[in-house]
């Protein structure tokens, strides 16, 4: 997905799923801080970015006719771990090596486009790379009271897992397998439209 690819919108505006590209970060960090500073979650440029350097793959922008108005983050981490909100990544290479999990840490759709199925581009490309670089599972940390809303989706509390530290009092660790097949698109077009669990 490098190169992109445009597709229909029922905004009747084209949507392209792409690459995050260096000059994206103004607009990444604007949409992360407005998302998640009300619940006292967001991490700050560095993080954000390191996040992305450590596994460029899997990491997407949302561009909405002309603009970016997402953007999403995953990277390989062992199962039941996660980021530290406040620490950049250190290891990439070591854990992009040795894990199957790939982490869905983070997913923002621009307020004002929100309920319009734009989050399930990102959401079909995320499941497209695990797939094809092999794996197994993709986790999440759903906060603010969004764990209902993920498990509609097919995603479990895992039981083992202790409350992840610094993602907020209402935070739950989640997991499912990667899917078979295609998305499908009645199960991915509303995620992360409304507000967004930090992932």
């Amino acid at each position: 997905m490098s190169g992109g690819r445009v597709l229909a919108a029922p905004t009747g505006r084209p949507v392209r799923v792409r690459r995050i590209a260096e000059d994206d970060w103004d607009a990444v960090v604007a949409l992360e801080a407005r998302t998640y500073t009300p619940l006292g979650l967001s991490e700050g440029r560095d993080a954000l970015r390191s996040r992305a350097l450590a596994s460029p793959d899997t990491c997407f922008a949302l561009d909405h006719g002309s603009r970016l108005a997402g953007y999403l983050l995953a990277l390989p981490y062992p199962e039941t771990r996660y980021p530290d909100l406040h620490s950049p990544e250190r290891e990439p290479a070591a854990t992009a090596t040795t894990s199957r999990n790939l982490h869905l840490h983070d997913i923002v759709v621009a307020e004002e486009l929100r309920q319009r199925g734009l989050a399930r581009h990102l959401l079909d490309g995320l499941t497209a790379a695990a797939r094809a670089r092999g794996y197994e599972r993709i986790s999440l940390v759903a906060v603010g009271g969004s764990d209902r809303y993920w498990a509609r989706r097919g995603y479990t509390a895992d039981q083992g897992a202790a409350v992840p530290a610094g993602y907020g009092p209402t935070a739950v660790y989640m997991s499912r397998a990667v899917p078979d097949g295609p998305a499908p698109c009645e199960a991915t077009k509303k995620w992360a439209d409304a507000g967004a669990p930090r992932t």
